[in-house]
């Protein structure tokens, strides 16, 4: 196994040389027109069905998924690819039900949706969480873990890998989201081919060069606990994916919410017609389904290779008070440096042009975020389109050394040391994900919601989440095992995290129905939104493309329950 050879570093740094100044023309051709802030942040009407799909593939498999996710099928197995897979039937529903609101609405950003649904107080406390939330747990995750594989693959200090990554995203976030969507979208062919060739490599060493086929068969006769989708209370990893919760419970809230309530995902959308709205998201939804195959199958081979001493272990292990423990998060680097010279090169910079392309498409929503919801609300509502475009790029530097800084800082403690990556980017992001969705959901579909109903299950929901994560060290919860709803760790009966949201959620739920029905009592007729049941009929290639996608689930979920 060697490391990068100089023609796999001439084409890493002509990457990062040609994505910059890239990025650096298009800001300064941008810079010379009238500023415009629908461009800017939406790229209104300028992006096709392709490329908004493509984007939010690119924009979402990042390095929390190829660094985070691959990691997790080292340790987890096929179990992870639940997160994908339930994502395209997310996708789906997305597109169905959401996507028709927000566009009949007019609505551009999220915090947006929470002014005209409810009031300005509920937007802007949510706008400043979100931002929160953007910034502490995504832009630090995604800059930790990609910079943790581009070092381990180059041998580039950490640090070095932190500034290249955030840089590069900067030029290319300035240029607006149309910059954002099509250079995403160009990132996807280089994302599909690295991980095809990622595949074969990895299933290849596996079967002693007897091919891909006989290399699966390999890993699913000898490694029959990482092709398992559903974890029944028996295995270790039970706490991570708690059995049917992957189907019927807590997943839904966190795809849900990312997906359809997130200003980082659908931003790539809000700018386009219903229609072309509709088959991006779809065509992102198959993208979905092949992403298992490139990042969750490669992880289990690597388990595999590790295990029977067919690589070099010293690239996953690490040592710290004198023991050895194996760090997931090596995963990726380690299957990239077992690809061939001069391929090396070509597929790390398609690693770094997803990393960079999500780092550029966060920072531009929490630009979007800041200037729309924040800035041009709260301190200059009359600011002209011009002021408003530069205050937007005033938040994306800003809001990248924060980023930088935190990464450096906090980085190694939150997701170092064999912790998964994905996981805790998961978990975290769940403390508040059940409350945001249940106030969207409400909001949406169910007009006597009140505002004061979404307060509760914004802050509500968040106090929830924290008393229910530290409740076992106060209260012996072994009851709630034979539910399925707690699991055993060093003695104590743990809620899984997934468990958790689905629970907090039904409490959001709950109390908003009743703050609701007692303030609908006394007078008070919450705003609703223009919705009317036309807007949810779907065009006959869109339903034909949903029962596909349903009918691959339903074979998966059947083949590896």
């Amino acid at each position: 196994m060697q490391t990068l050879q100089t023609l796999d570093y001439a084409v890493l740094l002509t990457y990062f040389v040609a994505v910059s100044f890239y990025g650096y023309w298009i800001y300064n051709r941008k810079k010379n027109l009238a500023a415009d802030s629908g461009d800017f942040f939406l790229a209104k009407g300028t992006l096709t069905w392709w490329a908004i799909g493509a984007s939010l593939i690119s924009s979402n498999i990042s390095a929390e998924q190829m660094t985070g996710m691959s990691g997790s099928g080292f340790k987890l197995g096929l179990a992870i690819s639940s997160y994908e897979w339930m994502a395209a039937l997310t996708l789906i529903i997305v597109a169905v039900f959401f996507m028709p609101v927000y566009l009949k609405n007019k609505i551009y950003t999220m915090p947006q949706f929470l002014s005209e649904r409810y009031n300005g107080r509920v937007a802007m406390i949510m706008a400043v969480f979100w931002l929160l939330l953007y910034i502490v747990v995504n832009l630090l995750s995604i800059l930790y873990l990609g910079a943790i594989a581009v070092s381990g693959i180059t041998g580039w200090s950490f640090e070095l890998c932190v500034f290249l990554l955030a840089i590069a995203s900067v030029f290319i976030a300035l240029g607006g989201m149309e910059v954002v969507g099509y250079t995403s979208a160009i990132h996807v062919f280089f994302l599909v081919f690295s991980g095809v060739l990622g595949l074969y490599v990895t299933l290849n060493l596996v079967s002693l060069d007897g091919g891909m086929l006989k290399g699966l068969s390999i890993l699913q006769g000898e490694m029959p606990q990482h092709f398992k989708l559903i974890f029944d209370q028996s295995n270790q990893n039970y706490i991570d994916l708690p059995g049917l919760s992957v189907l019927l419970g807590g997943m839904w809230i966190a795809n849900l919410n990312y997906w359809g309530c997130n200003q980082y995902i659908t931003q790539r959308a809000l700018g386009a017609s219903l229609p072309v709205a509709r088959k991006g998201i779809l065509f992102a939804a198959f993208l979905k389904m092949v992403t298992p195959l490139i990042i969750v199958v490669p992880g289990i081979a690597i388990y595999y290779l590790y295990q029977h001493n067919l690589i070099d272990t010293s690239l996953i292990n690490i040592t710290k008070d004198g023991a050895t423990t194996a760090d997931s998060n090596r995963t990726y680097p380690t299957l990239l440096l077992l690809l061939p010279k001069g391929i090396k090169g070509i597929t790390v910079a398609a690693f770094a042009a997803t990393v960079i392309a999500s780092l550029a498409a966060k920072v531009n929503s929490i630009s979007t975020i800041f200037t729309l919801d924040i800035y041009k609300k709260a301190f200059q509502p009359n600011a002209t389109e011009a002021k408003v475009v530069s205050i937007g790029k005033w938040a994306i530097v800003i809001s990248t050394i924060l980023g930088i800084m935190l990464t450096l800082a906090l980085g190694n403690a939150l997701m170092g040391e064999g912790k998964q990556g994905f996981q805790y980017i998961q978990e975290y992001t769940g403390f508040v994900s059940p409350g945001i969705f249940a106030m969207f959901l409400l909001g949406f579909f169910w007009k006597k919601t009140t505002s004061n109903a979404a307060l509760f299950a914004m802050i509500g929901g968040f106090i929830f989440s924290v008393v229910l994560k530290f409740l076992p060290g106060m209260i012996n919860l072994e009851f709630l095992y034979s539910f399925g709803f707690s699991f055993q760790i060093n003695g104590v009966y743990e809620i899984p995290f997934l468990d958790r949201m689905a629970m907090v959620f039904v409490l959001c739920v709950i109390g908003m129905i009743i703050i609701s029905l007692v303030e609908n009592a006394k007078g008070i007729k919450p705003k609703g939104l223009e919705i009317d049941a036309s807007m949810f009929k779907t065009s006959t290639s869109f339903t034909v493309g949903t029962l596909i996608i349903v009918g691959l689930l339903i074979a998966l979920y059947s083949a590896y329950y």
